[in-house]
């Protein structure tokens, strides 16, 4: 038995780490972070599912004899499981102080790194990848990245940096020189590909000719980078050498305050363990018990890491099969089947090919680097991609005891519940054996999951059938299925009467209705989607079906008695998801010729904090260095949607170590009324209104600590009923007061002129904003005068400065606001970020210490609510033509519990009820629903993508209806220059046309329309289509005293400029665009300026950093400031026209001429008047048009976007490479709103999605593979700084364009059920929606159950 007090030796950056208190509670995050300071690894999910928290993992390992790295992530590994292993973090690779990695240099760079908080945890899986493959090719690089998001950037620029350590990274990844190639005609084009036209007409290598503009689409020179050096990395700690291969492990305990973790090293010390601890959690990666422990306030007392025994890590190769030792990890697992694929004759890898197939979609790289085979069969999930595999393979598992072992065969026997199997509470799964294939037997697994990487299954599966020897008539079949009930299933009902048939037709017409009988699912199941599910069964059988229908008459053709083959027009749906690297084309225009090199505006500069993002330098609230007597609050929240608290008990979190107080209404000395119109509460009083609804908190010494004690605290309620969907809220008439009327023209008699007149409704769902850093507030009490200092995760420094205030009963001027950075923004932290930061101001008022809060993802993702969900109904009129006559709207949106900024949502969705199409008769009526949902709030577009979204479907139904090309229907109707809007305001510098002809012709939209069509003709489960939309957008905040800014700039005598303004930064380069307008204005170059932060003691009143106006506002604020300094200094430049910067600043130091100056500007003649539908919204318009085409499979209902085309409108740009990282980022922001991410709710109004494991935001692999990207030239504007224009939010809607591609193929894919006409698509187009729109004889087979008869899992909110 180990001794009490065992020692964890581990190294860290390379330095030796002693840890004499191990608590096995710990994650390796929380010790880099909390206990070495190591602050560059981010918390983004702690789930295992954002990647943030990447760090690279080395050690010897004794089994392979060899040294391995691997990328993990730290917020799930145990600090147990580190004993004599190396970990490198980001902060060990390099820094801004000695030199940056060129894996750091070149992210930052290409401009990969935005906000950057997902940055660090990018560079260190990109990192990991070149220490285990100096060389690697494009598909590995994309490979690494599975398990990694970002919300910024659209991954574009991050591939592109990376592309450059590629062997093949010169190449688009088309055939070399083949058809499409980049390389055809282009001599070393550094930059990227060519646009593919080849220097013909049009082509992008041709505008160099052209003398209006110089174009260029260099965004980065890679010649700068410097090479990747592999003999120069750190070296493995030589101690963990000469420890690993001499000195033989001994069994470790490891005791906490709750948990005990054992790591013996012999299977008997194993075997002895779980006989004494029968109830013991066996862990080895940690990822499924770490996430339980988490999130799901499970407590295993007894933790066993069978890591270090042989017998469970040992790889052996059988006449049957291979056999893994259990606690091989999955990557293992993959190594040793790629090898076994590449040895073996084909017919014997069956099986090895379908789990390499599944493994390549499980998880991202981080997990299956670390958790194990046997890990994965016994958590007994019944969504598990592997276990229908083995299921069906019939793999053999050896199981051991105290009393002995015993080999079973995984079969239907198995599974004996919702995550239990048959063994015994002593047993251990010692190995697992994956059988090969025969002669004439053949096997397939899929999986359907709501995105492609990273993500669990809805449905899975594995199918197995052995022929008759040269025959086709079936032996044996195992059809095994995951997500069809609670354990994996096998259909045994529909083997059996499938025995003896033949592969024929006839098999598969009788096979379905049996299967659809058997996999029957009731209407209420967990996991909702019952008929999609339903019909994923029969379509895997289908493709099954297929795909053994190939393969046996490729074996068999020398026998003619074969009947049946897969026509050609099937032959596509059995084609493996396969996806082409990325290619893209960025186009800019470059400055004048003349323009000083020292003149920043215009130049691609990369984000001034870039470097620091990459090395873990940049500081983000929570990354502030701990106070001396800190306090750790964990908010208290409500479970119920609707009810009245009766009682509160703290009694037992009291108990908890480390407690000190429960916080709540009782403790604020001020007022307990907040929010944007007063109507919230800082916490709960008597009621609560929404699941998450703040009650209290509690403050404890470690936020461990404070987190169970909140778990401690025991509330009871008396229900009331909730109002959940904007359904409800119709039935119930629950809207808030204001409804919001537009109207223009005669709406009637446009009815009575049209041809054809069409009703519709749309449902567009919400948005959870997923930027990876959480809601973060640290309040420090200066102890006089009631001061305090607040840092916040803010877009709002304003509004977070006059809550506290208010709860706290001082006037504002005591309180200061500082924010230096966000980890994103997107609008949550506009106004929901102050529900955190008031409370903790509260809590540090009561106590007299600092006090801190960040918030978990899933407390986050509960808590502060997101994008409106919208409900359009429509009626519109139209020629034969097409042409617009008259159009009727309702909107209606779930704002939520509380006002919020809904109304401004609901204002800017009826100011974007037009898109950019002219209506001569319109009435637009907005209402915004009153319901138990956390208060939806600002996200990028506000309002306005849901308002543009539904003017696209009737625009759909209209070329539908009159069986017309959608993009004629759409240019016939777009605005023209000086045209008014439905809202009165002319129009002026209109370009959606000019932008709209250039995607046209850049897309190459009519050939590959022509080409769709065949595609589609030639292929029956297989559909493309294609899509062009146009998007414009008014910039100003809608409500008119907003639209101001201030600035303050000092001079410092050695030259040095501090510039502070209104802004914050999120990532989005606000910053380095108002250094880049200081650093024109003033002359000098931008090293010599810096902005330190954004406070309230420095700019007073701000404006939110919203509405995409920042850079216009406060750009013409620090124009204002700099001009004010010029002006005090002209006639100390008179008197010394040759002097420099430094000399002019002295002599006016000297001269006592002031170097300090403030700088304000506000937006001029802004103001909106709704009785009379007049005056003027909007400042001006951002202009732009996309053009984007998918494939979808029918059977199943996944897409893959192929390529996209924009034009957009920027003014003449301040920052090329900001604003096409803003078009990109928003572009593939949209994609998710529009086809990936679904919020789901339960009747009673509790969120499900609370976390990366159920709520998908595109990841990598989702961008479109050709992504071409092309700033509109020579279109100046002259509203705005510099002539720039907005460019935050105008390209979300763009993404719409996939939306319209994916209802093209749909369209095509019905027209084969002979299915024509309008038809209802919600947003977003997930694989479910897509496949039960495609209605064909599988559909047929699933009906669903009658509304009202049941109660659903989950509700559209």
């Amino acid at each position: 038995m180990a001794s009490e007090k065992d020692e964890l030796v581990f190294f860290v950056n390379g330095k030796k780490v002693v840890e004499k208190n191990v608590d096995p509670e710990t994650t390796l995050l929380t010790y880099l972070r909390r206990k070495l300071g190591l602050c560059g690894t981010k918390l983004g999910c702690g789930e295992g599912g954002c990647g943030a928290c990447t760090v690279m993992i080395s050690k010897f390992d004794t089994f392979q004899e060899k040294i391995i790295h691997y990328s993990a992530n730290a917020c799930l590994f145990p600090i147990c499981a580190l004993h004599h292993v190396a970990v490198t973090t980001v902060e060990g690779i390099g820094s801004t102080k000695t030199r940056l990695h060129p894996v750091q240099e070149r992210i930052a760079k290409s401009h990969g790194s935005q906000c950057g908080f997902c940055t660090p945890g990018i560079v260190m899986s990109m990192y990991t990848l070149l220490r285990n493959q100096p060389q690697p090719n494009m598909e590995e690089i994309e490979d690494a990245f599975q398990g990694n998001l970002c919300r910024c950037t659209g991954y574009r620029p991050i591939l592109e940096g990376y592309r450059t350590f590629a062997k093949d990274w010169r190449c688009c990844g088309k055939k070399v020189n083949g058809p499409g190639c980049c390389m055809n005609g282009i001599e070393n084009n550094m930059g990227g590909a060519c646009c593919g036209k080849k220097t013909g007409p049009g082509c992008c290598m041709n505008e160099k000719d052209d003398n209006t503009a110089l174009i260029s689409k260099t965004l980065f020179n890679p010649s700068e980078f410097q090479p990747l050096d592999p003999t120069q990395e750190p070296i493995f700690p030589p101690q963990l050498l000469t420890h690993s291969t001499t000195k033989p492990q001994r069994q470790l305990c490891f005791k906490g305050e709750r948990v005990m973790w054992f790591q013996p090293t012999t299977l008997k010390e194993l075997v002895d363990l779980k006989a004494q601890y029968p109830s013991a959690k066996l862990v080895v990666g940690n990822t499924e018990v770490g996430i339980e422990m988490r999130l799901k306030n499970m407590l295993y007392p007894v933790i066993i890491a069978p890591a270090w025994i042989p017998e469970m890590n040992s790889v052996q190769h059988t006449e049957e099969g291979i056999t893994f030792g259990a606690s091989c990890s999955l990557s293992h697992v993959e190594e040793v089947l790629r090898k076994a694929v590449a040895q073996v004759p084909s017919y014997k890898s069956e099986v090895f090919q379908a789990v390499l197939e599944q493994l390549r979609w499980f998880a991202g790289p981080q997990i299956r680097n670390v958790a194990a085979l046997g890990g994965n069969i016994m958590t007994a999930s019944p969504i598990s991609d592997l276990n229908p595999v083995l299921m069906a393979s019939g793999s053999k598992l050896i199981l051991v005891s105290n009393e002995g072992s015993r080999t079973i065969r995984m079969d239907e026997t198995f599974f004996t519940g919702y995550r239990k199997t048959i063994l015994k509470p002593q047993e251990i799964l010692l190995s697992v054996e994956i059988p090969y294939s025969r002669q004439g037997e053949y096997f397939s697994a899929f999986k359907q999951a709501s995105r492609r990487e990273d993500d669990i299954a809805i449905v899975t599966c594995g199918m197995r059938v052995l022929f008759q020897k040269g025959s086709n008539r079936v032996q044996e079949i195992k059809l095994s299925y995951g997500g069809m009930a609670p354990t994996t299933v096998l259909a045994g009902k529909t083997c059996r009467e499938l025995i003896g048939r033949e592969w024929k037709e006839k098999l598969l017409q009788e096979a379905c209705p049996i299967l659809a009988d058997e996999m029957n699912l009731s209407p209420s199941v967990p996991g909702g989607m019952v008929d999609f599910r339903r019909t994923l069964v029969l379509s895997f059988f289908f493709k099954f079906y297929l795909t053994v229908l190939q393969k046996l008459s490729r074996e068999l053709n020398g026998n003619n008695n074969l009947g049946d083959v897969v026509p050609s027009r099937y032959a596509s749906a059995t084609d493996l998801f396969h996806k082409d690297p990325v290619n893209n084309v960025q186009l800019f225009q470059e400055v004048p010729a003349g323009q000083s090199v020292e003149d920043m505006v215009g130049r691609p500069l990369v984000h001034l904090s870039a470097a620091k993002q990459t090395t873990g330098e940049a500081v983000y609230c929570d990354d502030i260095p701990r106070y001396e007597n800190e306090l750790y609050l964990t908010l208290v929240t409500s479970t119920k949607a609707h009810a009245k608290i009766i009682s509160l008990d703290t009694s037992e979190a009291q108990n908890v170590p480390g407690f000190v107080c429960f916080v709540s209404v009782k403790d604020i000395p001020g007022s307990n009324a907040t929010g944007i119109d007063n109507c919230e509460t800082v916490f709960a009083e008597d009621t609560v209104t929404c699941v998450g609804h703040i009650i209290g908190g509690v403050l404890a010494d470690t936020q461990e600590h404070s987190r169970r004690a909140a778990r401690a605290v025991k509330i009871t309620y008396e229900d009331l009923i909730p109002i959940v969907t904007i359904q409800e809220a119709i039935e119930k008439q629950s809207f808030f007061e204001l409804v919001r009327k537009m109207e223009k023209g005669d709406v009637q008699k446009g009815f009575e002129e049209a041809d054809h007149i069409v009703d519709g409704e749309m449902y567009i769902g919400g948005q959870e904003h997923f930027y990876l850093e959480a809601h973060c507030t640290i309040a420090v009490p200066k102890g006089e005068d009631g001061e305090m200092e607040l840092f916040v995760s803010t877009q709002n420094l304003t509004k977070t400065q006059e809550f506290v205030a208010n709860a706290l009963g001082v006037p504002s001027n005591r309180i200061v606001v500082r924010v230096k950075r966000m980890g994103g923004g997107f609008g949550g932290k506009e106004t929901r970020s102050t529900i955190v930061s008031t409370a903790v101001a509260v809590a540090a008022a009561k106590t007299g210490r600092p006090v801190r809060c960040m918030l978990d993802r899933d407390e986050d993702m509960l808590i502060s609510g997101g994008r409106h969900p919208f409900l359009g109904q429509y009626k519109v009129g139209f020629k034969k033509n097409g042409r617009i006559t008259s159009l009727e709207v309702t909107y209606y949106s779930n704002g939520g519990n509380s006002m919020d900024l809904s109304h401004g949502v609901m204002d800017r969705a009826l100011f974007h009820m037009d898109n950019s199409y002219s209506i001569p008769n319109i009435r637009g009526v907005g209402k915004v629903c009153k319901t138990n949902l956390s208060s939806n709030t600002a996200f990028r577009g506000f309002g306005g993508p849901q308002g543009m979204m539904v003017a696209e479907s009737w625009m759909s139904d209209i070329a539908l209806k009159c069986r017309l090309p959608p993009e004629e229907v759409r240019k016939l109707n777009l605005y023209n220059e000086g045209d008014l809007t439905h809202f009165n305001q002319k129009l002026e510098g209109f370009t959606v046309r000019r932008c709209w002809e250039e995607c046209l012709t850049n897309s190459d939209y009519h050939s590959r329309r022509k080409l769709i069509d065949e595609f589609n003709q030639e292929n029956r489960w297989k559909k493309r289509g294609i899509s062009i939309i146009p998007t414009k957008f008014g910039i100003s905040f809608t409500v008119p005293f907003l639209n101001q800014a201030g600035a303050l700039l000092h001079v410092y005598t050695d030259g040095s400029v501090l510039l502070t303004h209104g802004g914050t930064e999120m990532g989005q380069g606000l910053h380095t665009k108002m250094i880049q307008v200081a650093s024109k204005t003033l002359g000098i170059p931008t090293s010599k300026i810096h902005i330190s932060e954004t406070s309230t003691n420095t700019v007073p009143n701000t404006s939110p950093t919203a509405a995409s106006v920042s850079a216009d506002i406060n750009g013409m604020a620090v124009l204002n400031a700099c001009k004010t300094i010029l002006k005090r200094l002209e006639p100390i430049i008179r008197a010394k026209p040759k002097g420099s910067w430094e000399d002019w600043v002295s002599a006016a130091y000297c001269d006592c001429v002031s170097l300090s100056a403030t700088g304000f500007y506000r937006i001029p003649d802004l103001g909106y008047d709704w009785a009379k539908n007049e005056g003027k919204a909007f400042h001006y318009f951002s202009y732009g048009v996309a053009c984007s085409e998918v494939e979808i499979d029918c059977l199943t209902g996944d897409h893959k976007n192929l390529r996209t085309d924009i034009v957009m409108d920027v003014g003449t740009s301040l920052n090329p490479a900001i604003d096409i990282g803003q078009i990109e980022g928003a572009f593939v922001q949209g994609i998710g709103l529009f086809t990936l991410e679904e919020l789901r709710y339960s009747p009673e109004g509790n969120l499900y999605t609370r976390g990366p494991g159920m709520y998908k935001i595109p990841a990598f692999g989702d961008i479109p593979a050709e992504f071409h990207v092309s700033l509109l030239r020579d279109s100046p504007n002259s509203k705005a700084i510099y002539s720039s224009k907005a460019v935050g939010e105008p390209p979300l809607f763009l993404s719409a364009s996939v939306f319209y591609a994916i209802k093209d193929a749909i369209v095509s894919a019905r027209a084969e059920s002979g299915l024509r006409g309008p038809f209802r698509l919600d947003s977003p187009a997930t694989p479910e929606r897509i496949r039960n729109a495609c209605v064909d004889e599988f559909t047929k087979l699933c009906p669903p159950a009658e509304p009202g008869t049941f109660k659903p899992w989950s509700v559209r909110v």
